[in-house]
Order: structure tokens, then C-alpha cells, then sequence
């Protein structure tokens, strides 16, 4: 349906129609925080909210609020389409992995759903 930006905190959002409610789930952390709302003010203050609680809550326990990122991350395609992007790579003097890095800075510099 859509996402949410509070501080660095970007939550996914969702209606459900059984319950008449508006929900969501705030992403990049290690727990499970979910808000919901009867409106979007409400949505949106209860969004707030669990990110001030969650916050506390993380300072009190000493703990980060974000999830830790690697900086890599294992990706299975088809073999053909393996074959395929690292001639490509090759073709524009570039190893593979900085290839595809360079694919992803690229789509998301131009995606308008860019939160971080």
C-alpha cells in the first residue's frame, strides 16, 4: 500500500479490511514493531510513537535500534542470466561485483521509493 518515514525509521503499510484498521511494520530493525490506526492521523501518531518508544526502549537496554547491514549479500540467479551480466561486466572493464553495484546505485537513485 505504501510506507511511512519518521527519523530514519521507514515503515511498510496495509489496510485490513476485515478489522477496518490501517497497519504497519516498522523495517531495518532487529525486533518486531507494528502500529496501527482507525485514520492516517492515527496511523501516523501511532507510527511516531512505537519509533519514540522503540527508541527508549533501546536506550534503557543499551542496545542499537537499527539493524546491522553487512555489506554483502548472496543472490541466486539463473545461470544464463549469470552468464550474461558478467560479460557485460567485462565488457565495460569492471569486475562482476562492481558491476551489479553500480546496477543497484543506479535504480535506486532513480526509484522515488528511495527512503534512506
Amino acid at each position: 500500500m505504501g510506507a511511512l518515514k519518521y527519523k530514519d525509521f521507514v515503515a511498510t503499510l496495509d489496510f485490513s479490511e476485515a478489522d477496518n484498521v490501517f497497519y504497519g511494520k516498522i523495517l531495518g530493525v532487529n525486533d518486531l514493531i507494528l502500529f496501527e490506526g482507525s485514520s492516517i492521523d492515527e496511523l501516523n501518531k501511532s507510527f511516531k510513537e512505537a519509533v519514540e518508544d522503540y527508541l527508549e526502549l533501546c536506550e534503557e537496554v543499551g542496545k542499537d535500534p537499527y539493524k546491522s547491514f553487512k555489506g554483502s549479500f548472496n543472490v541466486r540467479i539463473p545461470t544464463n542470466l549469470h552468464k550474461k551480466i558478467f560479460f557485460r561486466a567485462q565488457r565495460t572493464g569492471v569486475s562482476l561485483n562492481q558491476y551489479i553495484k553500480n546496477v543497484l546505485e543506479k535504480d535506486i537513485e532513480e526509484s522515488a521509493e528511495s527512503y534512506c
